[in-house]
Protein backbone atom coordinates (compact mmCIF):
# COMPACT_ATOMS: atom_id res chain seq x y z
CA UNK A 1 0.00 0.00 0.00
CA UNK A 2 1.42 3.36 -1.05
CA UNK A 3 1.98 6.17 1.40
CA UNK A 4 -0.10 9.21 2.24
CA UNK A 5 -3.71 8.11 2.22
CA UNK A 6 -5.98 10.58 3.98
CA UNK A 7 -8.67 9.41 6.40
CA UNK A 8 -11.73 10.94 8.04
CA UNK A 9 -12.86 9.12 11.20
CA UNK A 10 -16.45 9.25 12.44
CA UNK A 11 -17.60 7.87 15.79
CA UNK A 12 -19.77 9.65 18.34
CA UNK A 13 -18.09 8.03 21.36
CA UNK A 14 -15.00 10.14 22.00
CA UNK A 15 -13.13 7.43 23.91
CA UNK A 16 -13.75 4.85 21.17
CA UNK A 17 -12.80 7.39 18.51
CA UNK A 18 -9.56 8.15 20.32
CA UNK A 19 -8.71 4.44 20.42
CA UNK A 20 -9.42 3.96 16.71
CA UNK A 21 -7.44 7.10 15.90
CA UNK A 22 -4.44 5.68 17.78
CA UNK A 23 -4.69 2.50 15.71
CA UNK A 24 -4.90 4.54 12.51
CA UNK A 25 -1.85 6.57 13.48
CA UNK A 26 0.09 3.33 13.89
CA UNK A 27 -0.37 2.64 10.15
CA UNK A 28 2.40 4.59 8.43
CA UNK A 29 0.58 5.06 5.13
CA UNK A 30 -2.38 6.88 6.73
CA UNK A 31 -3.00 10.42 7.90
CA UNK A 32 -6.14 11.29 9.84
CA UNK A 33 -7.17 14.63 8.37
CA UNK A 34 -10.52 15.00 10.14
CA UNK A 35 -12.77 13.46 12.77
CA UNK A 36 -16.25 13.97 14.18
CA UNK A 37 -19.17 12.16 15.79
CA UNK A 38 -22.06 13.39 13.67
CA UNK A 39 -23.42 12.19 10.33
CA UNK A 40 -24.14 15.60 8.87
CA UNK A 41 -20.74 16.87 9.94
CA UNK A 42 -19.17 13.78 8.40
CA UNK A 43 -20.63 14.51 4.98
CA UNK A 44 -19.46 18.12 5.25
CA UNK A 45 -15.94 16.99 6.17
CA UNK A 46 -15.83 14.61 3.22
CA UNK A 47 -16.87 17.39 0.83
CA UNK A 48 -14.31 19.78 2.31
CA UNK A 49 -11.32 17.46 2.77
CA UNK A 50 -11.95 14.89 0.00
CA UNK A 51 -10.22 12.05 1.89
CA UNK A 52 -9.31 8.71 0.38
CA UNK A 53 -11.02 6.77 3.13
CA UNK A 54 -13.94 7.25 5.51
CA UNK A 55 -13.89 5.08 8.65
CA UNK A 56 -17.48 5.29 9.80
CA UNK A 57 -19.47 4.05 12.77
CA UNK A 58 -23.10 3.07 12.07
CA UNK A 59 -24.58 4.46 15.30
CA UNK A 60 -24.00 8.20 15.04
CA UNK A 61 -26.09 11.33 15.51
CA UNK A 62 -28.22 13.29 13.01
CA UNK A 63 -27.61 10.99 10.03
CA UNK A 64 -26.78 7.41 10.95
CA UNK A 65 -23.93 5.65 9.19
CA UNK A 66 -26.20 3.92 6.69
CA UNK A 67 -27.66 7.25 5.59
CA UNK A 68 -24.16 8.68 5.20
CA UNK A 69 -23.17 5.72 3.00
CA UNK A 70 -26.25 6.18 0.82
CA UNK A 71 -25.65 9.92 0.48
CA UNK A 72 -22.01 9.54 -0.50
CA UNK A 73 -22.89 6.78 -2.96
CA UNK A 74 -25.41 9.06 -4.67
CA UNK A 75 -22.77 11.78 -4.89
CA UNK A 76 -20.36 9.31 -6.55
CA UNK A 77 -17.47 10.85 -4.62
CA UNK A 78 -15.13 7.90 -5.16
CA UNK A 79 -14.28 7.72 -1.47
CA UNK A 80 -13.69 4.30 0.09
CA UNK A 81 -15.91 3.59 3.10
CA UNK A 82 -15.05 1.18 5.91
CA UNK A 83 -17.88 0.63 8.39
CA UNK A 84 -16.99 0.09 12.04
CA UNK A 85 -19.81 -1.40 14.06
CA UNK A 86 -20.67 -3.42 17.15
CA UNK A 87 -23.52 -5.06 15.21
CA UNK A 88 -22.81 -8.44 13.64
CA UNK A 89 -26.32 -8.94 12.25
CA UNK A 90 -25.84 -10.21 8.70
CA UNK A 91 -28.69 -8.00 7.40
CA UNK A 92 -26.87 -4.87 8.56
CA UNK A 93 -23.72 -5.99 6.81
CA UNK A 94 -25.55 -6.80 3.58
CA UNK A 95 -27.34 -3.47 3.52
CA UNK A 96 -24.14 -1.52 4.17
CA UNK A 97 -22.37 -3.28 1.29
CA UNK A 98 -25.41 -3.06 -0.95
CA UNK A 99 -25.65 0.69 -0.45
CA UNK A 100 -22.01 1.44 -1.11
CA UNK A 101 -19.73 0.49 1.80
CA UNK A 102 -16.47 -1.19 0.82
CA UNK A 103 -15.83 -2.93 4.11
CA UNK A 104 -17.53 -3.91 7.37
CA UNK A 105 -15.40 -4.38 10.47
CA UNK A 106 -16.62 -5.31 13.94
CA UNK A 107 -15.22 -3.01 16.60
CA UNK A 108 -14.19 -5.96 18.75
CA UNK A 109 -11.88 -7.06 15.95
CA UNK A 110 -10.43 -3.64 15.15
CA UNK A 111 -7.05 -4.20 16.83
CA UNK A 112 -6.29 -7.28 14.73
CA UNK A 113 -8.17 -6.49 11.53
CA UNK A 114 -8.07 -2.74 11.03
CA UNK A 115 -4.88 -2.61 8.97
CA UNK A 116 -5.73 -5.52 6.64
CA UNK A 117 -9.26 -4.16 6.26
CA UNK A 118 -7.99 -0.72 5.27
CA UNK A 119 -5.38 -2.19 2.92
CA UNK A 120 -8.00 -4.32 1.16
CA UNK A 121 -10.49 -1.46 0.83
CA UNK A 122 -7.95 1.08 -0.44
CA UNK A 123 -6.71 -1.42 -3.02
CA UNK A 124 -10.22 -1.75 -4.43
CA UNK A 125 -11.40 -4.86 -2.62
CA UNK A 126 -14.18 -5.54 -0.15
CA UNK A 127 -13.32 -6.51 3.42
CA UNK A 128 -15.77 -8.30 5.72
CA UNK A 129 -14.86 -8.97 9.35
CA UNK A 130 -13.74 -12.55 9.93
CA UNK A 131 -16.60 -13.18 12.37
CA UNK A 132 -19.21 -12.54 9.67
CA UNK A 133 -20.49 -15.56 7.75
CA UNK A 134 -19.55 -14.57 4.20
CA UNK A 135 -21.47 -17.49 2.63
CA UNK A 136 -24.76 -16.18 4.03
CA UNK A 137 -23.73 -12.64 3.15
CA UNK A 138 -23.11 -13.64 -0.47
CA UNK A 139 -26.56 -15.25 -0.67
CA UNK A 140 -28.20 -12.11 0.72
CA UNK A 141 -26.34 -9.87 -1.70
CA UNK A 142 -27.15 -12.07 -4.67
CA UNK A 143 -30.84 -12.13 -3.74
CA UNK A 144 -31.11 -8.37 -4.38
CA UNK A 145 -33.07 -8.03 -1.14
CA UNK A 146 -33.67 -4.46 -0.07
CA UNK A 147 -34.75 -2.74 3.12
CA UNK A 148 -38.04 -4.69 3.10
CA UNK A 149 -36.09 -7.68 4.42
CA UNK A 150 -35.18 -5.59 7.46
CA UNK A 151 -38.86 -5.02 8.19
CA UNK A 152 -39.35 -8.78 8.10
CA UNK A 153 -36.93 -9.08 11.02
CA UNK A 154 -39.56 -7.51 13.27
CA UNK A 155 -42.34 -9.39 15.01
CA UNK A 156 -45.96 -8.39 14.47
CA UNK A 157 -46.00 -6.58 17.82
CA UNK A 158 -42.73 -4.77 17.03
CA UNK A 159 -44.14 -3.58 13.69
CA UNK A 160 -47.19 -2.31 15.54
CA UNK A 161 -45.04 -0.40 18.05
CA UNK A 162 -42.80 0.94 15.29
CA UNK A 163 -45.85 2.35 13.53
CA UNK A 164 -47.11 4.00 16.73
CA UNK A 165 -43.67 5.50 17.44
CA UNK A 166 -43.52 6.86 13.89
CA UNK A 167 -47.01 8.35 14.29
CA UNK A 168 -45.76 10.33 17.27
CA UNK A 169 -47.27 8.43 20.19
CA UNK A 170 -45.40 8.62 23.49
CA UNK A 171 -44.17 5.52 25.29
CA UNK A 172 -46.99 5.86 27.85
CA UNK A 173 -49.62 6.27 25.12
CA UNK A 174 -48.34 3.21 23.28
CA UNK A 175 -48.36 1.15 26.48
CA UNK A 176 -51.95 2.17 27.22
CA UNK A 177 -53.17 1.60 23.66
CA UNK A 178 -51.86 -1.97 23.40
CA UNK A 179 -52.34 -2.79 27.09
CA UNK A 180 -48.74 -3.53 28.09
CA UNK A 181 -46.36 -1.92 30.57
CA UNK A 182 -44.15 1.06 29.76
CA UNK A 183 -41.11 -1.14 30.37
CA UNK A 184 -42.36 -3.63 27.78
CA UNK A 185 -42.70 -0.87 25.20
CA UNK A 186 -39.20 0.39 25.99
CA UNK A 187 -37.82 -3.15 25.59
CA UNK A 188 -39.58 -3.56 22.25
CA UNK A 189 -38.27 -0.19 21.08
CA UNK A 190 -34.70 -1.16 22.01
CA UNK A 191 -35.08 -4.43 20.09
CA UNK A 192 -36.54 -2.62 17.08
CA UNK A 193 -33.65 -0.18 16.99
CA UNK A 194 -31.08 -2.96 17.35
CA UNK A 195 -32.63 -5.07 14.60
CA UNK A 196 -33.01 -2.16 12.18
CA UNK A 197 -29.71 -0.57 13.19
CA UNK A 198 -31.55 2.74 13.62
CA UNK A 199 -30.94 4.51 16.91
CA UNK A 200 -33.08 7.66 16.84
CA UNK A 201 -36.79 8.38 16.44
CA UNK A 202 -36.26 10.42 13.27
CA UNK A 203 -34.58 7.43 11.67
CA UNK A 204 -37.46 5.17 12.69
CA UNK A 205 -39.92 7.63 11.16
CA UNK A 206 -37.96 7.67 7.87
CA UNK A 207 -37.88 3.87 7.83
CA UNK A 208 -41.63 3.64 8.55
CA UNK A 209 -42.31 6.05 5.68
CA UNK A 210 -40.11 4.03 3.31
CA UNK A 211 -41.98 0.87 4.29
CA UNK A 212 -45.39 2.58 3.95
CA UNK A 213 -46.25 1.89 7.59
CA UNK A 214 -47.33 5.52 7.83
CA UNK A 215 -48.34 8.12 5.27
Amino acid sequence: MQNNYSVVLVDDHELVRAGIKTLLHSIESLTVVGECGDGLEATALVRKLQPDLLVLDISIKSLNGMEVVKLLARQDSGIKILILSMHSNIEYVANCVRHGAHGYLLKDAAVDELEPAITTVLQGGTYISREIDTDILSKLLSSHADSTSLLELLTKRQKQILQLIAEGYSTRQIAESINVSIKTVETHRAHIMARLNIFDVAGLVRFALQQHLIQ
